[in-house]
């Protein structure tokens, strides 16, 4: 508690007269955060906190009936596509990089390179990015067709080729979902880059050529490290975003065939909507969180590691 000296202390007068003012003075930056606040509360924090409470509860629809405790955990992790599951989300992730983690790099590079027609191809590979989810998931469901009248079983066929199951291929399923996913997004990524390359000091390349560094010495000790830290965010979002892939899966596959593209958002939303087990949809959105948030923990701590040495 402040005492009756501290109160007539001249200089604790004097800071709470400037934190007053500073507080009153700031009341406009207040009224246009509080909207934001008050939204990101009812609509993000409120619904996960709400759904993390309701995946310990034995439910009836979508209504709590009684305290079941990890119950529901217990059972997600006990269904026999639980394993599919998770495998295939980390398969996604997998082919996700192994696809499409280098290309944006690469083209952020020769775009950057360019003496013209920069804006040209910087609008050019973002148009796929303003297609929505569920068209570009439905355009490729078309070019993926399975029988005869498919767009690239009709190329196949025309030059003799035999024509592709595709999508009802379970050997093929995610590497077609994940190219899917890597035409619509990529250009995003590909901005984002250009951003971080057109900030390099341009006096670093010039004096490595001066020293006889090659193309390829300056982009691997020059420009890779200079975007390091970009590189390190969009690993991270890639991985997350990929392994809670939902639109694609559920347009184009449905999770089959035989569950070869089922996803965890996937296996939630049906959990939640076909099934009416919210408490479990809850429970195995709690544990996909938990494997980003172990994954994530992972990489920070390698990162750290790497950058010590």
């Amino acid at each position: 508690m402040i005492g009756k000296n501290d109160a007539l202390n001249p200089l604790f007068t004097k800071k709470k007269g400037n934190f007053l003012r500073k507080s009153l003075r700031d009341w406009s930056s207040w009224i246009l955060i509080l909207p934001t606040l008050f939204a990101f509360f009812f609509f993000s924090w409120q619904p996960l906190v709400k759904g993390i409470v309701l995946s310990f509860f034995k439910t009836e629809g979508y209504k709590a009936v009684s305290f079941i405790g990890l119950q529901n955990y217990v059972d997600v992790i006990q269904n026999s596509a639980f394993q599919q599951t998770l495998l295939n989300s980390f398969m996604y992730v997998f082919w996700s990089l192994a696809i499409g983690f280098a290309v944006p790099i690469i083209v952020a590079v020769l775009i950057n390179e360019l003496r013209h027609g920069k804006s040209f191809f910087r609008f050019a590979i973002f148009f796929p990015c303003m297609v929505p989810g569920i068209a570009a998931s439905m355009l490729w469901m078309f070019l993926f067709e399975p029988g005869k009248g498919g767009v690239l079983n009709i190329l196949l066929d025309a030059v003799g080729l035999p024509v592709q199951q595709w999508l009802q291929n379970p050997k093929m399923t995610i590497m077609l979902v994940i190219c899917t996913i890597t035409w619509r997004n990529f250009g995003g990524t590909v901005l984002l880059y250009l951003a971080s390359l057109q900030s390099i000091n341009s006096d670093l390349y010039e004096a490595a050529s001066l020293d006889g560094a090659n193309v390829w010495r300056r982009f691997w000790n020059i420009t890779l490290p200079q975007i390091s830290g970009m590189i390190g965010l969009m690993l991270i979002l890639q991985v997350s975003g990929v392994f809670q892939i939902f639109n694609e899966p559920l347009v184009m596959t449905e999770g089959g065939p035989t569950n070869a593209s089922m996803t965890l958002m996937l296996q939630s939303y049906y959990y939640a909507f076909r099934s009416f087990q919210a408490g479990h949809s809850m429970a195995l959105g709690v544990i996909t969180f938990l494997i980003l948030m172990v994954l994530t923990v992972v990489y920070f701590k390698m990162d750290k590691k790497l950058n010590r040495e």
